[in-house]
């Protein structure tokens, strides 16, 4: 793409060359681009959406349906061919629709050649200008951009302002901008001693501009998304982690920023270092963290955060962030379907990466039990394979997605042990790194991992919304002996950890798998010695076991000490004597 912005009517004209391979065994007779700043108009599906939704985002509301005719964006095709002959296309508000004068037979490339126009927006959802914290620009979503096709299809759904699913690409963009704006996002700078602003080689002398502009040239390889903040105002810091990775930080200086930003730069390598080491290893060569937008929001490379917060806030932020570039950026399942596979995994990534670089020895995923177990009995929850935009409320989405989708993660380790789903989890990346995977690749790679089924697992947990509650019914003396009886109260069914602690201060430790898993995690690290009893058919509601123990001899008997098992209702799963 060639890209020429005016920063003085926020306006911008570009001409696109798309090199399209259909990898598909399908033959294509249309396709489809996205068109995200159609979004930001008073009407639009994404406007009428945030007014009439139970519990509107508070950064959207009604800001879009009072924009002015120079405070809206949009985005528009002026031309498009297709190997050089015209195509017939229809703009249909955030989508393009295109006939193709010929069909894209399978395993074989086409060339579209476009030209468009757009205006920036008022910042108000992730993309804009002019944010509250005074960034002139945050260009995400900013370009036509072709849909997916896949497995399922076209994925040409309109922008209403949730998630993102895209094709990777080689991307080759020159941006040619006021001389004095400051550039960091997606990409590799390829003319950096003719650009400056930080960028330059040590030692350099970079020479003054002939004209007015400046054009960058950036690229970025096998990304599928590309992003860029620019302010004449930004500070631009590298960092050059040992392992060749260049960290880059644009932000805004001023008494709300500088001093956090500056321990910023200690904090970004030290998260990229832990998620390589537990998730796999980040893939390319630099990561970008850019003062902008309304919060935080990952892209390819990089990301958009709002800078002026206290550090805990800052670090929080961008770990988050960085930690989709793991599950939305490499792995890049479909976020639009399947959002608790980006977020909640990044939830959880976020959560012990925080927990590792502050030394925190907390349980690094509490509040996203927490914010399940409101989501679960608040009467709102919807299954977790509902699509994203069409959750009923921003609470019910934003609780599975987040919250939910985590503790999906966490309590996986409940069920196949610890080692097994951290083995899984590297194994799941190294395997499906740039491929789009689903649930079930995902499943099948901790089945192969732990040697255990999990169909019932994601069947419970991801498609509907059951819940977990066990309960000790009864603990009875019976002759030499002690009686303890299980009930399951909620619908879905679990494998069960019962810790029995005796007076003498030992204990022992049940473990009742589930029939349907046809396997048992091993006995794991730091747990007390394991009793076997038979598995737990999920028909049954209630399972008694016999202590060859004296009942007097008891002190405790707990379901689950470690938490980690989602149970709604815990206030029955201890009995003390």
């Amino acid at each position: 793409m060639d890209v020429q912005m005016d920063v003085k009517t926020n306006q911008y004209t570009g001409t696109q060359e798309l090199v399209y391979t259909n990898n598909s065994p399908d033959t294509l007779t249309r396709v489809f681009y996205h068109l995200y700043y159609n979004a930001f108009q008073p009407g639009s599906m994404m406007d009428v959406r945030s007014r009439t939704i139970a519990d509107p985002d508070r950064r959207v509301g009604d800001r879009i349906s009072k924009l002015k005719s120079d405070e809206i964006g949009y985005l528009h095709a002026k031309s498009l061919t297709m190997n050089g002959k015209p195509v017939q296309f229809k703009e249909v508000e955030t989508i393009l629709e295109v006939t193709l004068p010929e069909p894209i037979l399978p395993n074989t490339s086409t060339t579209f050649q476009m030209e468009f126009e757009g205006q920036v927006p008022l910042q108000i959802r992730r993309s804009g200008r002019d944010s509250e914290e005074g960034v002139r620009y945050s260009m995400s979503q900013w370009y036509p951009k072709m849909a997916n096709y896949d497995e399922q299809g076209w994925h040409a759904n309109p922008y209403i302002g949730r998630e993102f699913y895209g094709i990777w690409g080689d991307f080759d963009v020159k941006i040619t901008i006021d001389k004095t704006y400051v550039l960091g996002g997606t990409g590799y700078l390829q003319n950096p001693n003719e650009i400056g602003h930080g960028y330059e080689d040590e030692g350099v002398k970079v020479p003054e501009p002939k004209g007015n502009t400046l054009t960058w040239h950036f690229v970025a390889p096998q990304v599928h998304d590309f992003m860029w903040g620019a302010d004449y105002k930004y500070k631009h810091d590298k960092v050059q982690m040992d392992n060749g990775i260049t960290v880059h930080h644009f932000y805004i200086p001023g008494p709300k920023t500088t001093e956090n930003w500056e321990k910023l730069k200690e904090y970004t390598p030290k998260a990229i270092s832990y998620m390589s080491q537990r998730f796999g290893q980040y893939p390319y060569k630099q990561f970008s963290v850019v003062q902008g937008g309304d919060g935080g929001m990952e892209y390819a490379m990089s990301t958009l955060i709002t800078g002026e917060r206290n550090l805990a806030s800052l670090v929080g932020v961008m770990v988050h962030e960085l930690a989709h570039s793991w599950f939305h950026g490499v792995l890049a399942s479909n976020e639009s379907l399947y959002p608790w596979m980006d977020e909640g995994f990044t939830s959880y990534a976020s959560g012990w990466t925080m927990s590792n670089i502050f030394q925190e020895n907390a349980n690094p995923n509490r509040g996203s039990y927490s914010g399940y177990y409101r989501l679960a009995l608040s009467g709102l929850e919807e299954p977790m394979s509902t699509h994203s935009d069409h959750y009923h409320t921003n609470q019910a989405y934003s609780s599975a997605a987040y919250s939910k989708g985590a503790v999906f993660l966490a309590q996986l380790g409940y069920v196949i042990g610890e080692e097994a789903r951290d083995r899984g989890m590297l194994r799941y990346f190294n395997t499906w790194k740039f491929k789009h995977p689903n649930v079930n690749d995902l499943v099948r790679i901790m089945e192969k991992e732990s040697g255990i089924e999990l169909d019932w697992y994601k069947e419970y947990f991801v498609s509907t919304t059951k819940t977990i509650d066990y309960g000790i019914k009864e603990v009875m003396a019976s002759g030499d002996n002690t009686e303890i009886t299980l009930e399951r109260i909620g619908l879905m069914p679990m494998p069960i950890d019962l810790v029995i602690t005796y007076k003498d201060g030992s204990q022992e430790s049940i473990y009742m798998p589930l029939v349907i898993m046809r396997g048992e995690k091993p006995q794991e690290k730091g747990t007390p010695v394991r009793i076997h009893t038979d598995p737990w058919p999920w028909t049954n509601l209630s399972k008694t076991l016999v202590l060859t123990k004296p009942f007097g001899s008891i002190k405790s008997v707990e379901i689950d000490p470690s938490k980690r098992m989602a149970d709604v209702h815990q206030e029955n799963n201890k009995k003390e004597f």
